[in-house]
């Protein structure tokens, strides 16, 4: 893929030194604020757009207050800041062997999944603007006390890829915003805000909001150099998959799996090109779900002037029937994504021109 295929608005952002307005707790330690870089790269998104709030300089706060009127969603963004720094110094100290329990899913739990889960809904309890929040380790609606009008429900899996964690693997949390009181009978297009942390050799917190052309990217140290050109989840046993990899080995693309998917995602961000891919078959189910995983990160990906699928429509597009619902999934530019579609389907909306997603 050409790289003028994915162009992403990429603020790098750097956040070193306390500066904060939120109040003590056991939860929140001092707040991050940005430090200048040597240059900061704006590329166009799909709207042609380099608009862009945030400056060198500003702290999460200063951007998120630049960027919306809603002070709820500040907060709500800001504490959940707070507890993913949090998050990446317990990674990086906790045990990570033993199995906590079993969820509702029938998934293994860590202990260190259920940590990163009870600081998040600590922080959803302590912004005061979240009314409804689940995650993939309790799959249940919480009411965090919130109001309904005004405030926002919230989706998380607190800690993608943490089976890789003992490997010394990046993982990372994935979380949507959805308005009010609702996280079912919605779709990810209606998200107002979506948001990784990633906990890797640097801590990073890549976040976009709807009304922003986007994303950004707040980090604590200096972009690493690095030169990988393409990413491939790559599921070989699949019926018209093998058409797919044929042309990836041809083009050469470079295969690029940690078994997370937040690191492998964010690697199509930061480098701005590449494609994942997570793809079904009368063998192989499913197993990305759609609330916590898939609808945020093609929020994301989306919002940063990429495509989504999954395998007829954007995923955005997508109604979220329940908490579990699972979908096959490919993140990339509009070349790549018409490419996944055409080989396995035969046809791509996408050539119509129809607007999608984040887009629509």
């Amino acid at each position: 893929m050409q790289q003028s295929c994915l162009m992403f608005l990429h603020n790098n952002i750097h956040l070193h030194s306390p500066h904060h307005s939120l109040k003590a707790s056991s939860l929140f330690g001092e707040s991050l604020r940005v430090s200048p870089k040597s240059s900061l790269k704006v590329l166009k998104t799909k709207t042609s757009s380099l608009v862009t709030k945030c400056e060198i300089g500003d702290s999460l706060e200063e951007f998120l207050t630049k960027s919306t009127s809603d002070k709820g969603l500040i907060r709500l963004m800001m504490c959940m800041g707070e507890a993913l720094r949090t998050i990446a110094f317990k990674v990086r100290t906790a045990s990570c062997g033993g199995t906590a329990c079993v969820n509702s899913f029938g998934d293994e739990q860590l202990a260190v999944d259920m940590l990163a889960n009870k600081l998040l809904f600590e922080a959803l309890q302590y912004s005061h603007f979240c009314k409804y929040a689940c995650s993939e380790e309790v799959p249940e609606l919480q009411d965090m006390g919130g109001p309904v009008e005004g405030g926002f429900s919230v989706a998380f899996d607190p800690l993608d890829g943490s089976s890789i964690v003992d490997t010394n693997f990046t993982v990372g949390t994935i979380f949507g915003v959805w308005p009010g009181d609702k996280l079912t009978g919605v779709t990810g297009a209606q998200q107002v805000a979506a948001a990784m942390g990633i906990f890797g050799p640097r801590t990073t917190y890549v976040l976009a909001l709807k009304d922003i052309p986007g994303h950004m990217n707040f980090s604590y140290l200096m972009k690493e150099n690095g030169n990988m050109s393409k990413i491939l989840h790559q599921l070989e046993k699949e019926k018209c998959f093998p058409l797919l990899i044929d042309y990836y080995v041809r083009e050469k693309y470079t295969l690029r799996y940690t078994g997370g998917m937040v690191p492998d995602v964010n690697q199509i961000i930061v480098k701005e090109k590449g494609v994942f891919t997570n793809v079904i078959s009368p063998t192989a189910k499913a197993k990305l779900r759609l609330l916590f995983e898939v609808a945020p990160l093609g929020f994301l990906i989306e919002k940063a002037g990429g495509y989504s699928s999954d395998g007829k429509q954007s995923v955005l597009d997508k109604v979220i029937n329940n908490l579990d619902e699972r979908t096959q999934v490919a993140y990339g530019s509009k070349n790549e994504i018409i490419r996944f579609e055409e080989t396995l389907y035969g046809s791509s909306r996408l050539k119509a021109g129809e607007p999608v997603g984040a887009a629509a």
